[in-house]
């Protein structure tokens, strides 16, 4: 045994005609780990979902949830998995409580009333638990979702672009219960179109374009400083300033301009901690000197680069 959560080798699913709408995806998961799925739309992450939580068969490869095989033994697979695909539904005319108590119900009668406190606590839902959930927030739904699908105590909890609907409050809400999930050793696989947020939530990123699997990455890379960075230096719009900058950046080992964006603004491929020497060049050079800030690179650009290189070299 792997040791890992999730492991998905070969998925595959065609529909008529032969399309490959996921096309021999692989990927894994360890305990506690937040991993984001991206891609573009109809890069096939809702299929790859649904398959992985048994709503949908698939056509070859395999899926392992804590080293059983889904096609074997499928009950005990499904008994280890929460998932939100698409919107959390309740009763609205119940309370909170009560969708959680028939809910409980419905997964075998093992729930106890413990249980329900506790993960209306983890969601911070106790002010409003038994209240009507028709009178809930969007947000508040899906915190309720949210304790629906780890009520049972999952191993693997699976979202379906979660934080739809929900406001930039909602939004930070969602990604700290999942941190907080994280630490109690439960596994997240969340797809999502936000960038930026999924960069914050996330330890590693599979990127699909057109059914198939272009990168995996873990965002350490991306959220910390590495030897190369980029540092964007504002300078004088005065005449020949440009110039004279990239002259004295020219003198710098291991230092080269990447672009010259504007008159005022030279971007430099270049350690962070050569910064200080950098200024000191400039300065001495007679630079006219506004700012200077290391850059990284963000989950979207990265993204993009990925996903619209990938779609040069297809249409060359």
């Amino acid at each position: 045994m792997s040791g890992n959560i999730l492991e998905v080798s070969g998925l595959t699913k065609t529909v008529g005609g032969g399309k490959k709408i996921v096309d021999g995806l692989s990927f894994d998961m360890k305990k506690g780990e937040i991993l984001g799925l991206l891609g573009p739309n109809g890069a096939g992450k809702t299929t790859t979902i649904r398959m992985i939580v048994g709503l949908m068969s698939k056509t070859d490869g395999s899926v392992t949830i804590n080293g059983r095989d889904l096609d074997e033994q499928g009950k005990a697979c499904r008994a280890n998995i929460g998932a939100i695909v698409e919107n959390p539904t309740f009763y609205e005319y119940m309370s909170g409580y009560k969708n959680l108590k028939l809910w409980g119900r419905m997964a075998g009668g093992s729930v106890t009333e413990e249980r329900i406190s506790e993960v209306v606590s983890l969601v911070k839902l106790e002010d409003a638990i038994k209240d009507k959930v028709k009178k809930y927030s969007l947000g508040m739904k899906q915190r309720l979702g949210v304790a629906q699908a780890i009520l049972h105590r999952p191993s693997l909890l699976i979202l379906d672009e979660p934080t739809n609907g929900l406001d930039p409050k909602g939004i930070r809400e969602l990604r700290d219960y999942l941190r907080e999930l994280a630490d109690e050793g439960i596994s997240t696989l969340v797809s999502s179109h936000l960038l930026s947020e999924m960069q914050l939530m996330c330890d590693r990123v599979v990127i699909m374009e057109k059914g198939k699997v272009i990168d995996i990455s873990d965002l350490s890379s991306l959220n910390a400083y590495g030897d190369k960075d980029q540092v964007a230096v504002s300078i004088s719009v005065k005449k020949g300033q440009g110039e004279a900058a990239k002259t004295a950046v020219s003198v710098l080992e291991e230092v080269t301009v990447a672009s010259h964006e504007t008159e005022n603004e030279l971007l430099l491929d270049m350690g962070r901690d050569r910064i200080p020497e950098l200024n000191r060049v400039l300065v001495k050079a007679g630079i006219d000197v506004f700012g200077i800030e290391s850059k990284r690179t963000s989950l979207e650009e990265k993204f993009l680069q990925l996903t619209s290189g990938k779609a040069d070299k297809e249409a060359n």
